[in-house]
């Protein structure tokens, strides 16, 4: 497997980064609309990049109420473990941050990836722009 790097930091620092991956993964390749993308919860949020021979590839946050959310790699980086590392280094995160929790809004072909992770579904499925998802949580 490749090496990647991980940063966290703050949207100003990550903005650019961040904005980018989004932009591929959520506006163009699953028609989200930029107005429900972006919000103000990314100037409080904890933003993560993984980074792979410099180029930032993948994306997530972590919100004080401990949702994690945004997470996007992009289309020529999936399938190579890229989204279980980055979830993995958010949790490890979180557990020093001595969160009881954290918790995600899945979309429903993910489940399985993030029940790999040992997240419990919670509740019944809803669409989010149009898109199925499901809540779910790890408990620490």
């Amino acid at each position: 497997m490749q090496d990647y790097e991980i940063q966290s930091g703050t949207w100003t620092q990550f903005a650019a980064e961040a904005k980018s991956i989004r932009e591929q993964v959520f506006i163009q390749e699953q028609r989200i609309a930029p107005e429900d993308e972006w919000d103000a919860q990314d100037a409080v949020a904890l933003h993560f990049v993984v980074y792979a021979t410099g180029q930032a590839i993948a994306t997530a946050r972590l919100l004080e109420n401990h949702s994690i959310g945004r997470v996007a790699v992009l289309k020529s980086q999936r399938g190579l473990g890229v989204g279980r590392v980055l979830m993995q280094h958010i949790i490890q995160v979180a557990k020093q941050q001595q969160r009881p929790w954290v918790k995600l809004s899945a979309q429903e072909h993910a489940i399985p990836f993030y029940q790999s992770l040992s997240f419990q579904v919670e509740g019944e499925s809803y669409l989010d722009c149009g898109i199925p998802h499901v809540d779910m949580r790890l408990i620490f």
